[in-house]
């Protein structure tokens, strides 16, 4: 898992991520150095955000055919991972899935997720929206949070600017307590099942889900799981999905046994890291001496401390999984947490080189690197941070990660623009444009990177004295109002 921004790399996405071409405007927030697991909690109102390069390519593995099996494009469709025990999934703006890790753990097989996710895939495509009478508005006030390099981390980098974006955004400002129409759940329910039968999958997965939770129905508005308070289940619902679903000639394809395995990891992670060590160790026994077993022990023993512990069952794990990239992210997580960067840089330089497509994996070594201090080593991580934003353009922290490095090599102008960039992805206009002004002082005229910082400024609602200034130091007269 991998420091990094919430995931709209997507042009697709553009309701949440972007306003004008080649500036991101995501929903962004940088994470300094991780903090400890136990803070990973949602604050109450708001929702807890999370990032993990491993959870994510299981979720994509299990959802893309069913995207594709709806007619949507895959890389189009943003799914996040939401820091809560409670079971929910939930959709917003069309292309936006939501999913709860509690869902995730409490799944019994890939397929019951599948399931899910097929089911608020039919939400998605069919463009529902919440009944606004149902809805709770203006209840985001969280910062978010990823989880990087195998752990549950908090967003340490610009929680005051997150906040303002998200309590005013769009995208996120109503999906507490989303309520569907009886007609849109009946319509998500029969689009799953067509959606599950076109991908080779088998609708059993959702009908099971239900069934397993259908007791939630007794209870009061104030203890159901919130999947249930926004898509209550009733008998005649189950029993009319269960009759389609059988009817399909998918019905009785199983998981295999490599889907299986992915989810119990998944799941085995999740698990560790939303939990406290010793719910950990009792669920996950020293007898099981299963991979999902061992992983969860792993990271219990870095949760509860235990450093040397966690050192040695890691390295247990790599010798008998050495070409597995999130050992390694999770090892340098640990040493990095103790302040043993340069170890920290060894573990991370592995998982590159395991998986040198991954960004967050990436920005994670970059980090290390520039933890050192040596500025002599600026480039380098440097080349590791482009690469990043290469495919994740908006990411704030391999941002904030850049600034830090051109400030090491002596190049504030550079650093300057960096950390505009940096603010603009968080949603922190003023900041963003105070920078880019500081930047365009300081970078060469007519470079790109002066030009970029005078598109920042310009997208950053500048003010009139802002525009006098940049039209007298441009000779762009008609900027002035």
């Amino acid at each position: 898992m991998s420091r990094s921004h919430l995931p709209f790399p997507a042009a697709a996405r553009a309701s949440a991520a972007r306003s004008l071409a080649g500036l991101a405007v995501s929903v962004s927030l940088a994470l300094g150095p991780c903090l400890t697991p136990g803070v990973a909690r949602a604050q109450e109102g708001g929702i807890n955000l999370i990032r993990d390069t491993e959870i994510e390519e299981t979720l994509h593995v299990d959802s893309d055919p069913i995207f594709k099996a709806a007619g949507l494009v895959p890389k189009d469709v943003t799914l996040m991972l939401v820091g809560d025990k409670d079971l929910n999934a939930f959709t917003v703006n069309g292309q936006a899935i939501f999913v709860n890790t509690g869902l995730i753990v409490e799944t019994a097989n890939p397929n019951q997720l599948e399931g899910v996710i097929a089911h608020e895939t039919g939400h998605a495509a069919g463009g529902h929206s919440a009944r606004s009478g149902d809805m709770e508005k203006a209840m985001m006030a969280p910062f978010l949070m990823t989880l990087g390099l195998g752990v549950l981390a908090a967003a340490a980098g610009a929680p005051d600017a997150a906040i303002a974006l998200i309590g005013s955004s769009q995208y996120f400002g109503v999906i507490n307590m989303l309520t569907f129409s009886r007609a849109q759940e009946a319509a998500a329910d029969q689009a799953a099942i067509t959606y599950m039968e076109r991908s080779g999958k088998s609708a059993r997965g959702l009908v099971e889900f239900f069934e397993n939770f259908r007791y939630e129905e007794v209870f009061s508005e104030a203890r159901r799981f919130k999947f249930f308070q926004s898509h209550p289940v009733s008998g005649e619902r189950i029993e009319l999905l269960r009759r389609r679903a059988e009817e399909q000639p998918h019905f009785n394809v199983t998981d295999s046994p490599e889907d299986i395995a992915r989810h119990e990891v998944m799941k085995a992670k999740l698990f560790a890291f939303m939990n406290p060590p010793q719910q950990t160790f009792i669920k996950y026994t020293e007898k099981d001496t299963s991979y999902p077993a061992r992983y969860a022990r792993a990271i219990a023993y870095y949760k509860a401390l235990e450093t040397e512990h966690a050192i040695r069952d890691i390295d247990a794990l790599i010798a008998d999984y050495p070409t597995n990239p999130y050992l390694y992210e999770l090892k340098g997580q640990v040493y990095f947490e103790v302040g043993k960067s340069a170890l920290a840089e060894q573990a991370h330089a592995k998982s590159v080189e395991l998986k040198p497509g991954a960004p967050l994996l990436r920005i994670n070594l970059a980090q290390a690197i520039i933890a050192q201090g040596d500025a002599k080593r600026a480039d380098e991580a440097i080349v590791h941070l482009q690469k990043a934003l290469a495919v994740e353009g908006d990411n704030a922290f391999a941002w904030r990660l850049m600034s830090q490095a051109y400030d090491a090599k002596g190049e504030p102008g550079a650093a300057r623009l960096a950390a505009a960039e940096e603010r603009f992805a968080v949603g922190d206009m003023t900041q963003a444009r105070i920078f880019a002004l500081r930047a365009r002082q300081l970078l060469a005229r007519d470079t790109p990177q002066w030009r970029r910082a005078t598109d920042i400024v310009l997208v950053s609602n500048p003010t009139k004295d802002d525009l006098k200034v940049m039209a007298g130091q441009t000779g762009l007269a008609h900027l002035q109002p």
